[in-house]
Formats: C-alpha cells, sequence, structure tokens
C-alpha cells in the first residue's frame, strides 16, 4: 500500500445557511443553530458560537432593516470554519472600537477579533454586506 494514500487529508466540504428575522430572538436562534450544526458535525462550538452570537447580535442591531432578514452560514473546509452573516445595511460597516470600560455595549467586535483567526467585510451585493469570521477546528474525539 502506497504511503500517501493512506494518510488522507479529510477533504469534506460542510456547510449550513438560514436566514433569520433581524431580531434579538432571531440573534439568539442564530447561536443555537449554530451550536446544534457544529455539535452534528462533531466540531468544538465555544468559540464559534459566540462569534455568531455577536456577528448576529450586530446584524440585529445595526444591519436591521424592517422586513428584510439576515442570513446565518456555516462553511467547513478542511480545519477551517467560516462563519458569516449577511444583513442589508451595506451602508454600515463595521468597525471594532475599545469602549470605556464602564460601556456595557460595544464590545462584540472586539471579541471576534479575540475568537477568530481571521475576520473581515465583503460588500455587496448592494445593499447587503457580509462580515466574516474564520476558525481553525479540530473534530471532537467523539466524532471519529
Amino acid at each position: 500500500m502506497n504511503q500517501e494514500n493512506s494518510t488522507q487529508l479529510d477533504c469534506t466540504v460542510r456547510n449550513f445557511s438560514v436566514l433569520l428575522s433581524p431580531t434579538p430572538r432571531g440573534a439568539r436562534l442564530a447561536r443555537l443553530l449554530a451550536t446544534e450544526q457544529l455539535r452534528s458535525w462533531g466540531l468544538p462550538s465555544e468559540e464559534a458560537a459566540q462569534v455568531v452570537a455577536e456577528l448576529a447580535a450586530n446584524a440585529a442591531t445595526h444591519g436591521r432593516v424592517r422586513g428584510r432578514d439576515f442570513r446565518l452560514s456555516l462553511y467547513v473546509v478542511a480545519d477551517t470554519l467560516r462563519i458569516e452573516v449577511t444583513d442589508t445595511r451595506g451602508d454600515g460597516l463595521p468597525c471594532p472600537q475599545r469602549p470605556a470600560p464602564e460601556s456595557e455595549v460595544g464590545r462584540g467586535l472586539v471579541l471576534v477579533e479575540a475568537f477568530a483567526d481571521r475576520w473581515g467585510v465583503v460588500p455587496g451585493p448592494r445593499p447587503r454586506k457580509t462580515v466574516w469570521a474564520e476558525l481553525t477546528v479540530l473534530r471532537c474525539a467523539t466524532s471519529r
């Protein structure tokens, strides 16, 4: 047997996408659905769930347009999980800022920066924007 064939990488591509209402309830549902989807894929979900919660909360708060939903998408390719949240407020691009210590808001993107290996914003198609974050994930031992 050829050694190269015995050490094949798992290149399975997984994806999940759902439209949610731009409300606090929709943001909570985004986190719950992402946690369950990652569990079903055998992937750790704590940090990813926090990133989803922050991006979904931003979409529901700052990206809200009455009557238009936001989209949560999860993609796993090899050892990278990509989280995308698309809303219909392309004019309001996110910018992480360090809030005052006594402030109770404004830490969402700071947390995304802390948990994600990379993150960014992709504009369009108009009037949309997609905020994305990528995390390196390892399969849980129980998923094999």
